[in-house]
């Protein structure tokens, strides 16, 4: 199942994308469940096939995506979490994942523009692979981890880089107004099956810059999920961002930015396409 959040004429809602088709269940059940988050903590999956018959559709074409959960609690980033990514970065090999921070507000969705700042031009791209929590845990055990997860997404977590490198912190260049895409959907575990040999490639205006398979990740999912369990405790509707491979454009030469006009792509296979273009900040 497809799950999403977008608005029909300025007003937001949820439901699931069929084919070429977004099905409103906000329409149907957004008072018990008034956007996604809330039927996730809810858990309340089975009301979803009823109320489909009932539902409007309407055609992808009509709808404004938005971040597939506007309103997270805490947005939970893994930093240099592919082999290739930390080498190119110089850094060194550590035992615990690196955790950074996103605000929520910082979000967009599918087909909204990332904004190139006016007091920066280093606007990089970084594809990830998102996931979803479903229900609320402190302290997961590795074990129990893929009951927690509700779902998968793509995400670009675009980062302005002369910001993130004024100190060790990186909050600063990675917080910057709709720089962060999250979308199209949001998969549940059901449709992906076994994420280690999924492929996961970023592109820029056509060319592959990011390239390489989920399961090389150096922390792997139980991982990254235990270890953030047991320092905040985890609820329903937070997103974890589980890291970038490498081939960031700060590390090529010269240096390969994204600028006005560029159309950023991320995919990962049998999860959907993430798209985007860049625009300079009014």
């Amino acid at each position: 199942m497809k799950l999403a959040s977008y608005s029909i004429s300025g007003e937001p809602t949820w439901g699931t994308i069929e084919n070429e088709h977004a099905v409103n269940l906000g329409a149907v059940l957004g008072k018990q469940y008034p956007d996604l988050k809330s039927l996730i903590a809810a858990g309340a999956y089975s009301e979803i096939e009823p109320a489909l018959a009932s539902a409007p559709r309407n055609p992808l074409s009509s709808i404004t995506w938005l971040p597939v959960i506007p309103n997270p609690s805490k947005i939970l980033c893994v930093g240099l979490n592919y082999e290739k990514h930390r080498a190119e970065t110089g850094r060194a090999v550590v035992g615990f994942p690196t955790i950074f921070t996103r605000f929520p507000n910082t979000q967009i969705g599918h087909m909204a523009n990332i904004v190139r700042p006016r007091n920066s031009t280093d606007l990089d791209y970084e594809g990830e692979l998102a996931l979803i929590i479903g229900r609320p845990g402190r302290h997961i055990s590795r074990e129990n981890v893929f009951d927690h997860i509700a779902g998968y997404a793509c995400y670009n977590d675009a980062s302005i880089r002369d910001f993130q490198y004024h100190t060790p912190q990186f909050t600063p260049g990675k917080n910057f107004p709709r720089t962060g895409s999250f979308g199209p959907w949001m998969a549940t575990p059901d449709e992906l099956g076994e994420l280690g040999s999924l492929r996961i490639s970023t592109t820029l205006n056509g060319q592959v810059v990011q390239e390489a398979e989920l399961g090389q990740m150096i922390f792997d999912i139980p991982a990254i999920v235990s270890y953030c369990s047991s320092f905040n405790p985890l609820e329903p509707g937070d997103v974890i961002v589980t890291g970038t491979p490498g081939g960031v454009g700060a590390k090529r030469t010269p240096p390969l930015w994204m600028k006005p006009g560029d159309v950023v792509e991320v995919a990962i296979e049998r999860l959907g396409v993430l798209r985007n273009t860049v625009v300079d900040e009014a």
